[in-house]
């Protein structure tokens, strides 16, 4: 059975739960169902766009429902094949039996089953208590070929003739060349075959990477100023407290309580790095690259070449990771101009430090609450949170954004500026931010009416569904023991997905730990436990769900403690993972605990993909919060202390790899 799935899957695990929910309908092996990603199909309009966690829940019913029709017009078939009644006939691991054991593969079915003159099929779902695959956990189908090497990512796909092509790239921020000096001494450097100029930098075609890498770095280019020059940190969140509205609480009488927060850039890079392949001829074009939105990016893609949408194939590959970042094609775009101008095919990879200093950022952002608390109640709350560039992200903060309390009259708005960064959404997108600004707001409120935290959000909950998620939490949690000086709990929830999530951390701020001393590195203080309860509906793998949630937790870890991007002079200073202080092992927590409570009334799953951040982040800045002594008001925390490294200088563009690193490891 092979299905073409329109959705992108970047290591989230869509391809397994879609073999799950195609194997279930039709009483199939898991196994016996082979998920391809779908080439771009204008048709779709906007589904095949993979964001937000929604790919599970958007398309579950669809794909049973084909499922069952494939089913049914295959029992159809082979009612006409034996001779039976249709209803005296059974399915099992790609046969249909007959009333007396007699077997009839798929396969030799599909002919008469794909006919048009067969009459319509009435569609039968399997009940929820018949399911044998949903619901069972299951390893993810390419783990194995992931950890081997085996599996084919967009740069391992051997197109005739593509070949390893690198751009250089400007030393600020959307730097454009102005013209290079050298083009014809670069051209003649070995295994180098082409050097164009083009809209974003100097291209650099060769034999392999690490000649298309010296090639780049041997260029003498020069450059404007780019879109931020002179633009730092200081200046941008200058900008933002311009922009801040007034917050609309209404004067009761009470107590009034405040919190001012700032988030800065973050990176949204994932491991594998922007890449793709393009091979450009004459008015058609073949693309082939990770991909989130390859529609948008057919379209932008048959734009710059000047030629027809439907002149351009657009081959979704499966991607190493997005976080946001595949939302858009830039490696894409941009590999598809170099072909034009070189007239042949290449396969066009970002480094790591065009990664870091030039891709897409979570924008940085100012979040601003308000509570009034009068007794026992939260009469009115706002929240405002300025921040990025102009796109629909209107629409998107209000439906995903959702207060969990009872707090009087609540209002939360999203106000933007246009600050010229490359930005994209980041894993969770708005719900970082505002669900560790609610958290601690939370926390301040429950401290005003002297109230613990947990017993607080326990009694303000909003439906009884959230308060069993969280007292489960507490319960797990072992919520208020006894803690050392030093360290301590923190609690949050967040509602989003179709789901419910309660963190519980434990965050060790200790001298001796902050002061851990990691060469090249950020350490400060150390998550040491996570537990994390999730009612997410139904589920299909319980697995690949527990998988996701770890990883969100780790990415909230990173957003909340140590991973930001410093801008200085118009560029990030981050220049690799070397020096962007994403979670490592020295500060991703020793004990995780992943509860899953499934709603068993659910009709469909919820999302999963982005589901274990935004309440890790609440957590761990209530935690820092109690554990510290101090509320903290920027993130990540360690933001602004001073670093642990020595910035890589803009030019040359692609900093050295290390020589040895087993003198390091000595």
């Amino acid at each position: 059975m092979s299905f073409a799935m329109p959705r992108s899957d970047n290591g989230q695990g869509i391809i397994t739960s879609t073999q799950m929910i195609i194997a279930e309908e039709m009483d199939l092996d898991p196994d016996q169902v082979i998920v391809t990603l779908a080439d771009a199909r204008p048709e779709l309009v906007f589904n095949q766009l993979t964001a937000g966690s929604s790919t599970t829940f958007t398309t579950f019913a669809a794909f049973r429902v084909a499922a069952a029709l494939a089913k049914g017009r295959l029992l159809d078939a082979a009612a006409a094949e034996l001779g039976q009644d249709k209803a005296v006939l059974t399915s099992r691991t790609g046969l249909i039996l007959g009333q007396n054991g007699e077997g009839l593969p798929f396969g030799e079915l599909t002919e008469a089953a794909a006919s048009p003159v067969n009459e319509a099929v009435e569609v039968i779902l399997k009940p929820r208590e018949e399911f044998t695959v949903i619901g069972k956990p299951r390893t993810k189908s390419d783990a194995r070929a992931m950890v081997t090497g085996k599996k084919q990512f967009a740069t391992d796909l051997a197109i005739p003739d593509a070949l390893p092509t690198v751009i250089c790239r400007g030393p600020n921020l959307n730097s454009a060349p102005q013209g290079a000096n050298n083009i014809d001494e670069v051209r003649n450097m070995p295994g180098v075959t082409d050097v164009e100029e083009m809209t974003t930098g100097v291209a650099v075609r060769a034999k392999t990477f690490g000649q298309a890498i010296d090639g780049v770095n041997a260029l003498d280019v020069n450059w404007d100023g780019g879109t931020v020059e002179g633009e730092s940190d200081q200046t941008v969140l200058d900008q933002l407290r311009r922009a801040e509205l007034p917050l609309a609480v209404p004067q009761v009488p009470g107590d009034t309580l405040e919190g001012d927060f700032t988030f800065y850039f973050r990176s949204n890079s994932s491991l594998e790095t922007n890449c793709a392949i393009a091979d450009v001829r004459g008015d058609t074009a073949e693309i082939w690259g990770p991909a989130k939105n390859p529609i948008a990016a057919q379209a932008e893609i048959a734009k710059k070449l000047g030629i027809p949408q439907n002149s351009v194939t657009f081959h979704v590959t499966e991607g190493g990771g997005s976080f946001g970042r595949k939302l858009f094609s830039d490696a894409a775009e941009e590999a598809a101009e170099v072909s034009q101008l070189m007239g042949k095919p290449v396969k066009l990879m970002w480094t790591r430090s065009d990664d870091s200093r030039q891709g897409r950022t979570h924008p940085m952002a100012t979040c601003r609450v308000r509570a009034q608390v009068s007794g026992e109640a939260v009469t009115a709350a706002a929240q405002k949170a300025p921040g990025g560039n102009y796109t629909v992200s209107q629409a998107l903060y209000i439906t995903t954004q959702t207060n969990p309390y009872n707090v009087g009259v609540a209002t939360s708005l999203l106000n933007e500026i246009d600050m010229r960064f490359n930005t994209s959404s980041m894993r969770n997108i708005y719900s970082p931010d505002t669900a560790t600004a609610r958290e601690l707001m939370i926390d301040q409120v429950a401290a005003k009416m002297g109230k613990d935290p947990y017993e607080f959000r326990s009694a303000y909950t909003k439906l009884e569904r959230y308060k069993k998620v969280l007292d489960r939490a507490a319960e797990e949690a072992d919520w208020g023991k006894s803690m050392a000086d030093g360290t301590a709990q923190g609690i949050a929830m967040h509602v989003e997905y179709k789901g419910v999530a309660v963190a519980v951390v434990e965050l060790d701020c200790r001298p001796e730990t902050v002061n851990r001393e990691i060469r090249s590195a950020r350490t400060g203080p150390r998550v040491t436990k996570v537990t994390y309860v999730v009612d997410p509906g139904l589920i299909i793998n319980p697995r690949g769900y527990e998988a996701q949630m770890m990883g969100g937790i780790n990415d909230g870890i990173a957003m909340t403690l140590t991973s930001g991007l410093h801008l200085e002079d118009g560029h990030f200073i981050e220049a690799s993972w070397d020096n962007y202080f994403y979670t490592r092992q020295w500060n991703t927590p020793p004990e995780m605990n992943i509860v899953l409570i499934e709603d068993s009334e659910a009709p469909e799953p919820g999302g999963a993909g982005e589901f274990g951040v935004a309440a890790t982040c609440g957590a761990i800045a209530c935690a820092y919060a109690r554990a510290a002594g101090e509320v903290p008001t920027q993130f990540p925390i360690l933001h602004n202390e001073p670093l642990p490294f020595e910035p890589y200088p803009t030019i040359p563009p692609v900093p050295p790899s290390p020589t040895d690193g087993r003198e390091l490891a000595r």
